[in-house]
């Protein structure tokens, strides 16, 4: 185990107590100041050119609809950040109506009329406040308090009233509020959360009178609520009692007798199902037969159809469903890709979303709907996102295989699957293995100017594995790494390694980590364990401690993370935690990394990625750091973005490509 006192030396040094460390660390700033780095090498001129096609791709993903169903919101950037613009036709121009230096968040138009709310907030600290934006005017009036972290907006059918979640009353619980957008000095608490964990409301009903409510206690458990605002009183109609179940709500009926949700009650897998509007009563699975998750669903204004899509196997698949026969199929003229943010035209004639396949990035597309609820016409792209010039027709697409691991399932070596992409050529390349966060997140095979940019930049392969804990593949895997599990995870990285090794065409001797949060964690711990396999590491953002982590992180997430990770306050817990940690055993890691982190993220505190750094350099180890005073969990700004790019790559060639 690290030594305790080489650690709080470490940990000194890094808020500049040493004057040693001061003189031998190359410190420099970019951006205004805003991007700090340190012993991060001069970027060549000749880096920046040639990375510059691929950091100049753009997406253009689905917001709203505009008042009259014949436009559409979508969030681009033309700038440094995301921004609202509307698009009046299919191709047709991008009118940008917001102009913030920060990127804009949620979206949603006042039904019946042409306001548009949406949330931004400050330099990636996610307390998001609610804006309401008057297009017509170009008018924007902030309609929260301005200090707590507000979400989850939501209009009532008549575009009167938004409920939304708030921190308000004491910065830590996640509570529901109402108010009326043109009085919002008015806003009530309409529902106080009892707990740590996440409430949000979802749909109102016909009347207004109800709200159908979400309640997020891990990814696991996940529970339904009808909240009756005349009278505040609250009835558990899904999930939270005898055994843990995911459950997620989409909408009332077409009679507000009963609604729809998703669920995995019984299964392995997420369904669709519908049950009475009453506590207690059973729920009704429709889509049993379909054996991967229900990803995401939208009911029709009318109520007389659902769009659904599904995860199958990583690639979405997109369905139609007749409330009244509860008959479904499959849309057949979708690109094979992933499916985001489904919603019906205010007129019900079209249902837009965003698509994203692996040689296109993330655009919007309008599909043509029937009279009956089972018909539908052809789909139009609506936008032509930029790609910096760049051929994606020669994009190399992802393989999926599986690799084995080290423990059994019905007497068969468990196996683990992964998405590898590769580069032209024969190989033996080297490797990137980069790591998803979450940890409950799932790797799938979207578009990525990133990988692409690796393999032809560097003529590296990228490997992609969805270990044990991922989503996706039912909730006996999701679970294998809760708790004192948690390493597991990191084993099976352990057995990707080994795996590589098998590869003709893959460099076992050239393999590097990489990844972001919980991913940032993979790549600490699997640098612990698998020095003598690796050559380099980049960890963004990623937990070094689980236990400062869990101290640190903003008050309202806290209880949500503690449910994952195990509760810190827990002696045995505790004892695991820090046992596993990849600070306390710093010691282990004896290969080049580049941390990267936001100085204001709410999730990883900058302190976690601050105290391994100072380990690691008071061992003597090569470290580069970049750290962003603008930035939260990850870098929105392309500025930035760019910026930290240009450097990974730069690293990777110094110490995955020409290391020995």
């Amino acid at each position: 185990m690290f030594n305790k006192s080489k650690l709080l030396a470490g940990v000194l040094l890094s808020v500049g107590a040493s004057v040693a460390l001061a003189d031998t660390v190359q410190r420099s700033e970019a951006n205004n100041g805003n991007l700090l780095m340190e012993d991060v090498p001069p970027i060549p001129a000749e880096i920046v050119e040639s990375l510059n096609r691929f950091q100049n791709v753009r997406s253009a993903g689905f917001s709203d609809w505009t008042k009259d169903s014949t436009g559409v919101y979508i969030s681009t950037r033309f700038g440094d950040v995301s921004q609202i613009h509307r698009v009046d036709k299919p191709g047709g121009a991008r009118h940008q109506i917001t102009f913030y230096k920060e990127p804009i968040g949620g979206v949603s138009r006042q039904p019946g009329g042409s306001n548009v709310i949406f949330t931004r907030d400050a330099g990636g600290s996610e307390f998001t406040q609610i804006f309401m934006l008057n297009p017509e005017k170009g008018t924007t009036a902030m309609l929260t308090d301005g200090e707590s972290r507000n979400g989850a907006m939501l209009w009532d059918r008549q575009g009167r009233r938004v409920a939304f979640q708030s921190t308000q009353r004491n910065g830590a619980a996640n509570d529901v509020w109402l108010m009326d957008p043109e009085d919002p000095s008015g806003a009530k608490m309409v529902l106080e959360s009892p707990d740590g964990t996440w409430w949000g409301p979802a749909e109102f009903s016909a009347s207004g009178s109800k709200v159908l409510v979400s309640n997020y206690v891990s990814i696991a458990d996940s529970r339904v609520h009808l909240l009756d605002l005349d009278t505040e009183d609250m009835v558990l109609l899904a999930g939270g009692t005898g055994t843990t179940s995911a459950n997620f709500p989409v909408g009332f009926d077409e009679d507000d007798a009963g609604f729809w949700f998703v669920t995995d009650q019984d299964s392995e897998f997420r369904q669709l199902a519908w049950q009475a509007m009453e506590e207690g009563a059973a729920a009704e699975i429709v889509t049993a037969d379909i054996p991967w998750d229900v990803r995401s669903g939208t009911i029709s204004h009318d109520r007389s159809r659902i769009a659904f899509a599904t995860n199958e196997n990583g690639m979405s698949r997109l369905y139609l469903l007749d409330t009244k026969t509860r008959e479904y199929k499959t849309v057949d003229n979708i690109p094979v890709g992933l499916i985001f943010g489904l919603q019906f035209s205010p007129n019900d004639t079209k249902l837009a979303m965003t698509l994203n396949t692996a040689k296109t990035p993330s655009d919007t597309f309008v599909l043509q709907i029937g009279t009956d609820p089972l018909t539908y016409g052809g789909l139009t792209r609506w936008t032509h996102s930029e790609v910096g010039g760049l051929d994606t027709s020669k994009f190399r697409s992802p393989t999926l295989v599986s690799f084995p691991t080290f423990d059994k399932v019905g007497g068969e070596d468990r196996q683990i699957p992964a998405w590898v992409y590769k580069p032209q050529g024969k190989g033996p390349f080297p490797v990137v293995v980069s790591i998803h966060g979450g940890p409950e997140g799932q790797s799938r095979p979207s578009f990525s100017s990133t990988y692409q940019m690796w393999m032809e930049k560097l003529g590296v392969a990228v490997v992609v594995p969805n270990v044990r804990g991922s989503s996706g593949y039912g909730k006996s895997y999701l679970a294998l790494d809760n708790g004192f599990k948690r390493e597991g995870s990191v084993r099976d990285i352990g057995a990707l390694l080994d795996w590589i090794a098998t590869q003709p065409d893959l460099d076992a001797d050239r393999v590097a980590v990489f990844g972001g949060s919980y991913g940032g964690y993979m790549v600490l711990a699997s640098s612990v364990h698998y020095s003598d396999k690796l050559k380099a590491a980049v960890d963004i953002v990623g937990i070094s401690n689980f236990v400062t982590f869990l101290e640190n992180t903003q008050d309202y997430r806290r209880d949500l993370r503690r449910v994952e990770y195990g509760d810190e306050r827990d002696p045995a817990m505790r004892a695991h935690l820090e046992k596993i940690s990849p600070l306390n055993n710093v010691e282990k890691i004896k290969i080049p990394m580049l941390i990267v982190q936001g100085e204001n993220d709410p999730r990883v505190p900058v302190t976690e990625s601050k105290q391994v750094v100072a380990a690691l350099r008071e061992q003597g180890e090569t470290v580069w750091y970049m750290n962003a005073l603008n930035e939260g969990h990850g870098y929105r700004k392309k500025e930035n973005r760019d910026v930290y790019q240009q450097a990974t790559v730069m690293f990777l060639k110094e110490h995955l490509i020409g290391g020995e």
